[in-house]
């Protein structure tokens, strides 16, 4: 909203400064600013508030060392992670940019469901919550959305180089590349980033060429598809990490803080011409929602750093991991997320590890075994004597050396 305030004030009345709206990086940096005030400053009065009201998590004892004292602490702090990001995002972003909009509806979207959960769990004093396949609906829901018009809008394109002839009606724009004269042109795609394949670009509408002629009019399933496994594994795995103080708010943060690269070199023609790699028009403006995601989640930890006064609960967990997803999706570099959310996918492998093997050798030998002492794999650790606080560390050194290896793949063809 200041963003159309401030530039009509520039344009109509040219007062001075209030150009600087213009720019992306200032509303961005405004955006962590305001993120961080909210969460650090008004974070703290939600947390008294839900303390007076005894919104406290209940804690199953699992035998790890300090969980019971855990018992009674704030829970569904993640309205301040939501908050944090939606109050910036509608002060600083343009909110009639499509890219915009859909991270909203995510927010909300799943900000609802997880809310949904958590006050089941606390009000209700139900300990199952939401039943699992209602979240897995309304996940699917959201990828429903998100893929149908990533699939389907004419606002949402990639710039392509092409060569004559062109089509006479057109829009073509030329650019010179070094000393060499380039034509492009914006065009509706179903490609995007894949690294260690040829020119990094990978076509959804070609997953299915073996199949034969009119493999072409499958491409939107296709999308669909991998738009579902992607938005469902991401949110589950981020709510599982969330298990131990400061572990999936300081993973989303470097995450976030990487997608806010990705998302500024995509967004920028001159950067993405000189680096190589995919150039989407508009997506820029994402920056300034992936910097309120990242004070969010900055912000939020000063709080859930061990030892927590709050936690997130599935309000800030199934909303975090979805919108690392979408936002993904939506820059075309979703397909790097196995590598970047390394920490969530392998938290969730080992639970899926940890239940198949038990239910195979029940099967088998009548008595079911562990490969893990516990899972996810920070109880493991947990078990092993390490302490929460360590663990949280060493995961996050994981997760910045896997944040950089995501960036070098952009270049690795």
């Amino acid at each position: 909203m200041l963003y159309y305030l401030f530039t009509y004030l520039y344009k109509n009345y040219s007062i001075p400064g209030a150009g600087v709206f213009q720019y992306i990086t200032f509303r961005m940096a405004m955006a962590v600013i305001t993120s961080l005030i909210i969460t650090t400053v008004y974070g703290r009065r939600l947390i008294d508030y839900l303390r007076y009201k005894q919104v406290g998590e209940s804690v199953r004892n699992l035998g790890l060392e300090g969980q019971m004292q855990k018992a009674g602490t704030p829970t569904m702090g993640g309205l301040i992670i939501i908050a944090g990001i939606l109050i910036p995002t509608l002060l600083f972003a343009k909110l009639d940019n499509v890219y915009i909009i859909l991270m909203i509806v995510t927010t909300v979207w799943l900000g609802a469901i997880g809310f949904l959960d958590d006050y089941i769990k606390v009000f209700k004093k139900n300990k199952e919550g939401l039943a699992g396949r209602f979240k897995i609906v309304g996940q699917v829901g959201l990828a429903l959305i998100i893929g149908f018009v990533m699939y389907s809008n004419k606002g949402i394109t990639i710039r392509q180089e092409v060569k004559p002839p062109v089509q006479y009606d057109a829009k073509i724009d030329f650019h010179m590349r070094g000393t060499k004269p380039i034509l492009t042109q914006d065009v509706i795609s179903h490609k995007t980033t894949m690294p260690f394949y040829k020119n990094n670009e990978f076509d959804y509408s070609k997953v299915l060429k073996f199949i034969g002629p009119g493999y072409e009019n499958y491409t939107l399933v296709v999308f669909l598809f991998f738009v579902i496994i992607i938005i469902t594994a991401i949110s589950n795995g981020a709510n599982i990490t969330d298990g131990i103080d400061g572990l999936a708010t300081g993973t989303s943060a470097i995450i976030g803080i990487t997608l806010a690269i990705l998302a500024y070199v995509s967004g920028n023609y001159i950067i993405s011409d000189y680096l190589n790699i995919m150039y989407i028009p508009n997506s820029g403006e994402l920056v300034i929602f992936a910097g309120a995601f990242v004070g969010a989640c900055v912000g939020f930890l000063w709080y859930n750093s061990y030892p927590a006064q709050v936690f997130m609960g599935d309000t800030g967990s199934l909303a975090i991991g979805g919108i690392i997803a979408v936002f993904a999706i939506l820059i075309r570099k979703e397909l790097l997320l196995p590598l970047l959310c390394g920490i969530f996918l392998i938290e969730n492998i080992s639970v899926m590890m940890q239940v198949g093997w038990f239910k195979y050798t029940k099967k088998k030998y009548g008595e079911g075994r562990r490969i893990f002492l516990m899972s996810p794999l920070h109880h493991h650790y947990q078990k092993k004597g390490f302490h929460e606080a360590k663990i949280v560390t060493r995961f996050w050194i994981i997760g910045i050396m896997l944040a950089i290896l995501t960036v070098v793949t952009l270049k690795l063809r």
